[in-house]
């Protein structure tokens, strides 16, 4: 073995000797195969107080662990963002093997195979070479570990003494015992085997004298009496129980063909009931109890517990007999089951078992697997006989084993983490009697006479409420801290549950500290992990449920902007038809990868919270094997957002954009392009519409940028939306610039300028403006438009500021330029301009006549909108002959005050 953390840290051939790049590597180890971050090591060297070099430093300790890892064929100390990976091979590190170990006596013990289980049991123990993670400092990673793994280190070493027991060893244990129980006096279990030891030893009074120090010990300490076993074992004790004197039994030993992981691996992590008192025998059928404890800190969910209550109640007395939860990964779905199954105890009392459909692996365990674990547990309580070993029993076989040894009782089953239904499907057949709470990540919606419950995300106040439960004290200190956290996790209780945790192991954090780590959706799920909980693991095997096709849309879909997205822009984004991106995109929503939105007549899709954060992981993934893939599909986005800017903008302000024609598009793009009404869909999509023009510029794509930036130009200036207006254009003008058109700078110059008078910065307006024209000035591409509207703005300005004689002027200039250069739009906007100059010099009939021509025009281009503005001016000058109105509506909806 190369690593060692089952005592002092060591690393062979050579081990560092500075303490604190030990610790590096200590950390590194006790997340093998997991990315650990930066930040996180920072906090285990140094804790609250990190020196500035801090970030440097921990680069030196990375190095020198480089250095001794040297020799190796592959360098396994990588960097992977945001921090190191450290890859070690299962036989490699203590750890891993005596995990490996401790499953295997497991096994061998639930087989009752106890000279199997104490030889694999002892020499996972013969591992150990002092107190874990020893000689080195402890940040709040380490230390959690270390207080785990001495924990598992004492659970190891109470059932290899157990199987020892049973083997009779009880001689050869005393004196081991008695030194255990002086040095753990609150193990009550330790304590209950010494009693054994001793009494079939022949020394039943010190027994007892064993159980009054271990009461003496509790209640000093702990204020408590000891618990049933022991209060039990001693009362056997006095009354000389026969049962509990040695009695030979033989051991089963494995037979040839059978799977010795096989039914380890059908129960998963299910608890396992703990013969505290080997000899202990069940004699009778009784009820069957295999579910872990509820959760400390269960929050909320008050709706569904009320409906799936009811739901159990009913299928005690004959209903609907299963009920099938489901919801995206972290929701709480096993939680909520276990709560379920503890209430229902009064309703099943023969029995309630929680069974896991999935391996340590996260692989599905196959329905024979599941059916010959179950048997085995029913067996342990009297209830069914175990499935005997030897050749693989027949799935209708294991059908026929289970529905006789279920018939007739009232049991109550929890399926957890189901995959799909041809899994589910054959349990449930040979459990007709038995209600049945199945878990999963999909709805299994193909299962006949199943009622279902979709768990989403839990309510903002519950979530609160779970952070400041789990999180403790500082936590309730920051309440609007608190109320971002809840809302950055996405109200998702597996990322609650890990902040919270992870804010209790660093007491120099805060919650406001916490919130602003994970304000970056890029490394927000790195700063959701702790050592082994880790929010991320979860979501990535949910994604791995899914095809590959699947998982490229789930990547390029972290392209399209927020909040959500239709689905002509998944089609875009995979270029592809709309058919087939539905079908993708509702394959991801049956995983829960995306959620569905009902919009008026249409779907939208947007990501649940931090599954976007994870998208946007594997999207860079993607564009590190595939460089080209990422560009492309934000080409396309762009592409398909122009088409359908220009649509809704040639509507709205026919002739208005002066770049139509710089950027080509498919003509097939697709969109809703007929019936759509234009400021409807700029308002529903202007969040979109800016994402995208920053994508465009973040990758390089500068006459695409442009040409969408002024495609929304109109929708800007008619609602006056400032920001967004200034944002884009600013970008777009900057894109131009880069890429060397002329053209498009002049005309976002001249937008610009629009938006500067919208606001009434005069000097800035004019100086956009005239820019505007000195870049056409200087163009050599040939680009003519439009030097006509700038003029045309240029005078707007100057009237707005009474310069009435010079605004004229600019006006007809402004006129005449965008005659000349065939700009319907300029020519419209300048007589419109000639009439109010008129106007301010009086001549009233000359005004009229310059806007029933402004009108003829706005017709001409099919501009109802303008049209109506010519004539409801046209007509407000009639109302007040001979008089100049005060305020007057320079623009379609903006107004010239003095």
């Amino acid at each position: 073995m190369r690593y060692r953390v089952l005592g002092p840290v060591s690393m062979a051939p050579r081990t560092p000797s500075a303490a604190k790049p030990r610790a590096v590597l200590a950390t590194l180890l006790v997340q093998n195969g997991s990315v650990v971050p930066a930040h996180t090591l920072i906090d285990e060297l140094w804790g609250t107080e990190p020196p500035r070099t801090a970030a440097t430093t921990l680069q030196v300790y990375i190095s020198q662990l480089r250095k001794a890892l040297g020799d190796e064929p592959a360098q396994p100390l990588v960097t992977q963002p945001p921090g190191y990976l450290l890859q070690v091979g299962p036989d490699e590190l203590d750890l891993n093997v005596f995990e490996a170990l401790r499953a295997e006596g497991r096994t061998a013990y639930e087989r009752r195979d106890y000279a199997g289980a104490s030889l694999l049991l002892g020499r996972a123990l013969t591992l150990w070479t002092g107190a874990a993670l020893s000689g080195i400092p402890h940040g709040p990673c380490l230390e959690t570990n270390a207080v785990r793994l001495d924990e598992l280190r004492t659970e190891v070493l109470e059932q290899r003494i157990s199987a020892d027991l049973w083997l009779g060893r009880h001689h050869e244990l005393t004196g081991e015992l008695m030194a255990l129980a002086n040095e753990h006096p609150m193990r009550e279990t330790l304590h209950a085997h010494l009693m054994v030891a001793l009494y079939r030893s022949g020394r039943q009074s010190d027994a007892l004298g064993a159980y009054q120090r271990a009461r003496r010990a509790l209640i000093d300490e702990l204020g408590v009496e000891p618990g049933p076993v022991l209060t039990r074992l001693q009362e056997r004790v006095l009354s000389s129980d026969p049962a509990l004197a040695w009695h030979e039994e033989p051991q089963r030993p494995q037979e040839d063909g059978e799977d010795a992981s096989s039914a380890g691996a059908a129960e998963g992590h299910a608890p396992v009931p703990v013969r505290t008192v080997p000899g202990d025998r069940p004699t009778a059928a009784g009820p069957v109890l295999w579910l872990p404890p509820v959760a400390s800190d269960f929050t909320g969910r008050g709706t569904e517990l009320a409906s799936a209550g009811r739901m159990l109640a009913e299928a005690a007395g004959g209903g609907v007999r299963v009920l099938a939860v489901s919801g995206r990964a972290g929701a709480g779905k096993t939680a909520l089951a276990v709560r379920l199954a503890h209430e229902a105890a009064d309703a099943y009392p023969d029995g309630r078992v929680l069974l896991r459909l999935r391996d340590a692996g996260g692989r599905a365990v196959p329905p024979e697997g599941a059916m010959t674990a179950l048997l085995r547990r029913l067996s342990r309580d009297g209830a069914a006989p175990a499935p005997p070993a030897g050749r693989p029993r027949e799935r209708d076989e294991l059908a026929d084993l289970l529905h006789r040894a279920t018939e007739g009782r009232k049991l109550l089953l929890v399926l957890d983490d189901a995959v799909s239904e041809d899994q589910v499907r054959p349990l449930l057949g040979a459990l007709p009697d038995t209600t049945v709470i199945v878990t999963g990540r999909r709805a299994l919606g193909a299962l006949d006479g199943v009622q279902h419950l979709l768990l989403d995300v839990l309510e903002p106040r519950d979530a609160e409420h779970l952070l400041c439960a789990a999180g403790g004290r500082r936590m309730g200190e920051e309440p609007a801290a608190v109320a971002e956290i809840a809302r950055l996790c996405g109200r998702l209780p597996l990322a609650l549950r890990v902040a919270a945790a992870g804010l209790a192991a660093r007491p120099h954090w805060t919650a406001a500290s916490l919130a602003r780590r994970l304000r970056d959706e890029r490394t927000r799920l790195a700063a959701l992990s702790l050592c082994d909980l880790n929010v991320r693991g979860s979501l990535v095997t949910a994604c791995q449920e899914v095809g590959e096709e699947e998982r490229r849309a789930f990547r390029l879909f972290a392209l399209a902007p927020l909040p959500d997205f239709p689905l002509w822009t998944a089609a875009a984004l995979l270029g592809t038809d709309t058919s087939t991106a539905e079908r993708l995109a509702e394959e991801l929503t049956r995983a829960h990868l995306l959620e569905a939105r009902q919009d008026g007549g249409a779907v939208r899709y947007a990501f649940p919270s931090l599954l976007r954060a994870l998208a946007l992981e594997t999207l860079d993934e993607l564009g590190a094997d595939e460089p080209r893939t990422v560009p492309r599909a934000t080409e396309r986005l762009g592409r398909a957002w122009l088409a359908l800017a220009r649509h809704a903008d040639a509507r709205l302000a026919p002739g208005r954009d002066a770049l139509a024609g710089t950027e080509d598009v498919p003509e097939e793009t697709p969109g809703p392009r007929a019936g759509t009404v234009p400021l409807r869909w700029f308002r529903e999509e202007a969040t979109g519409l800016l994402e995208v023009v920053r994508q465009c510029h973040v990758a390089g794509l500068w006459r695409l940028c442009s040409a969408l930036a002024s495609a929304a130009g109109g929708y800007y200036a008619a609602c006056a939306v400032w920001d967004d207006w200034e944002t884009t254009h600013e970008l777009a003008l900057d894109a131009a610039r880069r890429g060397e058109d002329a053209r498009a700078e002049a005309v976002l110059l001249c937008s610009l300028g629009d938006l500067a008078w919208q606001r009434r910065h005069h000097g800035r307006a004019l100086d956009r403006y005239r820019l505007a024209r000195h870049v056409l000035d200087r163009a050599t591409d040939g680009a003519t438009p439009p030097r006509g509207r700038c003029l045309t703005g240029e005078a707007d300005v100057l009237l707005d500021q009474g310069q009435t004689a010079r605004a004229e002027r600019a006006y007809a200039r402004g006129l005449a330029a965008s005659r000349a250069e065939g700009d319907a739009r300029g020519t419209m906007e300048a007589l419109r301009g000639l009439a109010f100059a008129a106007l301010r010099r009086g001549d009233a009939g000359e005004a009229a006549g310059r806007l029933a021509a402004c009108a003829a025009e706005a017709v001409e281009l099919g501009d109802t909108r303008w049209t109506e503005y010519a004539h409801r001016t046209a007509a407000r000058l009639q109302e007040t002959p001979g008089h100049t109105p005060t305020t007057l509506e320079i623009r379609p909806n903006i107004w010239l005050t003095p």
